[in-house]
């Protein structure tokens, strides 16, 4: 009778490395995929402003990105959020505030894991729009708001 996967005599299984290297290939995958759709989430176009003691990103935490534009030739300021253009910060609060509840879950002591909107400004944009991303936050329920810059 013929039994697959390891020799008889010893009672030891073989060792097979073709299903380890699949779900090796499955991880890379699907990691590939979440770190495309969080870098499409940044806009290219928006000149960070310079802050030569910034501190690292975080990476333990879910977030949502809110990019802050400046027009200057209509000296008007936009917002994109989920890759999605806004005017008014108000028009994406219940769609931040569903991004939060869902990407908020309960750790092993019962307390919320971390979440949190990082706020990615050009550096010409008046500080107003920023406060207006930073209200739509709070809006949202979210009160852990991070700045991006860039430390060149």
């Amino acid at each position: 009778m013929a039994g697959g996967g390891g020799n008889i005599e010893s009672g030891e299984p073989d060792f097979q490395i073709a299903p380890m290297i699949d779900v090796l290939l499955v991880m890379l995958i699907f990691f590939m995929t979440i770190t495309s759709a969080q870098v499409l989430r940044v806009d290219k176009n928006i000149q960070l402003p310079v802050a030569p003691n910034a501190q690292k990103k975080d990476t333990g935490r879910s977030e949502a990105i809110i990019n802050v534009r400046w027009d200057e030739a209509a000296k008007k300021g936009g917002f994109t959020f989920q890759d999605r253009p806004y005017d008014v910060v108000s028009e994406f609060v219940p769609d931040l505030r569903a991004v939060r509840d869902a990407a908020v879950s309960l750790g092993a002591d019962g307390k919320a894991l971390g979440f949190r909107v990082v706020i990615r400004a050009d550096r010409d944009v008046p500080a107003l729009y920023v406060a207006q991303a930073m209200r739509a936050a709070a809006e949202a329920g979210v009160a852990d708001i991070s700045f991006s810059t860039a430390n060149r």
